[in-house]
This record gives structure tokens, C-alpha cells and sequence, in this order.
């Protein structure tokens, strides 16, 4: 639906930063984003309590093969068989990601933790700096824009995906009144992160839909998603992983996607080159 919008709306752009002003004025647009973020939301919960967490995300990248067949019908988008291999791969990476069981229990961590702090900071910084890196490449580059603005969304995501797990550990004793001022300071912080990471995320993938297919550039902006909580369970929580399963899948994982991304990638900087 997004995309459909912005497919739409293009031809009278002046400019990339100008979008969001076209859109927000689209019914449709914002129909697409309540099921995005909203009715998308409320099931993801339903199904954590359903099923629990394991087979979530397995099944929730079968949205990406529905993605696949709406783009073709609905957008009137091209797929090859790279890129129908590409998003399956991608679907079955996710699945792996799942069954590795790399969750992470907020409440055995103390969010005010120096060290901890550190490490979420970091991580926080070079998420950032990259994302800025890319946004001045997409800037600089008239045949490389799509996977830039795509991954830019998915670290926003990825960023937001670490924040709401510290605003979880803080918010019960925020609105308790049990809270010490540290934890007020976080609870701040990462209400602010949240809003900005979201809204920002949300920019840049309609950005990427100006200059590229939604059914490779949705698939591109997994790509930090899916891998930024490997990264935030290893180098963040500092969380061993012991299990020889575990260890099997992540690696599977990890390598499907890596063959996803470049599947996808080659094929969406055909069609910029091409634009």
C-alpha cells in the first residue's frame, strides 16, 4: 500500500525530503502504515503468547513471500528467479534465527550498569555513524540509492528493537514510582530513541521506494533487522551461547542472508543503473 502511494505521488516530487508532505496526505498511505505498525503490532503480541517466541519469526518472514506475490500483482513489479530465490532464502534464514532460540531476559540485566551502558552507547553510536555514512553516499551517488536508504530504515529498526527492551526494564519502575534517577534518565531516553528511530525508519524505506522495487528493497532493509539482535545478544548483553543447535542455526542463518543480500542487492543496482 505504501508503495502503491508513493508510485503514485512521484511524478509531482520535487525532492526526497519533500515526500512525507505528499504522503501524509494519502488515506491509503496511512491505511498501509496502521497495518504496518498498528493491527501488525497487536498480532505480533497475540502470537508471543500464543505460540511463544521461537517460531514468531519464521513465520512472520512468510509475509515476505506474500510481499513477493502482491508486488508482481498489485505494483506490476518484475521478480526473477534470483530474487524469488533471494526473498525465500531470506524467509528460511529467518526462520533459522528462530529455532537458534536467541532470546534475551531484560529483567536478569541491570540497566544502570556502567559496562552495560557502555556497550549499549557504542552500539548506539555505530549504528548512527554507518547510518549517516550511507544517507551521504545515497546523497552522493544518482545510480545507488535504494539499499543505502533500505538499510538505513532497518538499522533504525534494529536500533529500536535494543531501546524498547531498556524502556521493558525501566518502565514498570518508572510508573511504579520505584525508579532511582538513572532509571528515569533511560526511560527518557529511550522514549526519545524510540519516536525518532521509528519515524526515521519510516522515512527513508518510503525514500528507497522512490528509486527501487518494494519487493527487493523490503528484503534489503531485513538485513540489519534480522542480524542486528545476533549482534545485540553477543556484544551488548554478552550472552554465551553454549548450545551446539544454536551455534548451527545462527551460522545457517547468518549465510542464507548474506546470499539473500546479495541477490537482491545485485538486481535492485541493475534497476537504478537502468533509472
Amino acid at each position: 500500500m505504501q508503495k502503491k502511494v508513493v508510485n503514485k505521488v512521484i511524478d509531482n516530487l520535487p525532492s526526497k525530503e519533500k515526500l512525507m508532505k505528499y504522503l501524509i496526505r494519502e488515506k491509503l498511505w496511512i491505511f498501509g502504515i496502521i497495518i504496518n505498525f498498528g493491527i501488525g503490532s497487536i498480532f505480533f503480541l497475540l502470537a508471543q503468547s500464543l505460540i511463544g517466541p521461537a517460531l514468531i519469526p519464521g513465520l512472520m518472514a512468510s509475509g515476505l513471500i506474500i510481499l513477493a506475490i502482491g508486488s508482481v500483482f498489485i505494483l506490476k513489479e518484475s521478480l526473477k528467479k534470483k530474487e524469488i530465490l533471494g526473498i525465500f532464502l531470506m524467509v528460511i534464514a529467518i526462520t533459522f534465527l528462530g529455532f537458534s532460540e536467541l532470546s534475551i531476559d531484560i529483567s536478569n540485566t541491570t540497566v544502570c550498569e556502567f559496562n552495560f551502558l557502555f556497550r549499549v552507547s557504542i552500539f548506539t553510536l555505530a549504528l548512527f555513524i554507518i547510518s549517516v555514512f550511507l544517507d551521504i553516499l545515497s546523497r552522493k551517488s544518482e545510480s545507488f540509492q535504494g539499499i543505502p536508504l533500505a538499510i538505513i530504515s532497518g538499522n533504525m529498526f534494529a536500533l529500536s528493537n535494543l531501546w524498547v527492551s531498556l524502556l521493558i526494564g525501566t518502565i514498570s519502575k518508572v510508573l511504579g514510582g520505584t525508579f532511582i534517577l538513572g532509571e528515569l534518565f533511560i526511560f527518557i531516553i529511550a522514549c526519545i530513541i524510540l519516536i525518532v528511530s521509528n519515524i526515521y525508519g519510516v522515512i527513508k524505506i518510503q525514500q528507497a521506494f522512490t528509486v527501487g522495487q518494494a519487493s527487493n528493497l523490503i528484503v534489503i532493509q531485513q538485513i540489519p533487522i534480522q542480524t542486528g539482535p545476533i549482534l545485540i545478544y553477543f556484544l551488548v548483553f554478552l550472552i554465551p551461547l553454549t548450545n551446539v543447535f544454536s551455534i548451527i542455526y545462527l551460522f545457517l542463518a547468518i549465510s542464507l542472508i548474506i546470499i539473500s543480500a546479495y541477490l537482491l542487492g545485485k538486481r535492485q543496482a541493475k534497476i537504478e543503473q537502468i533509472g
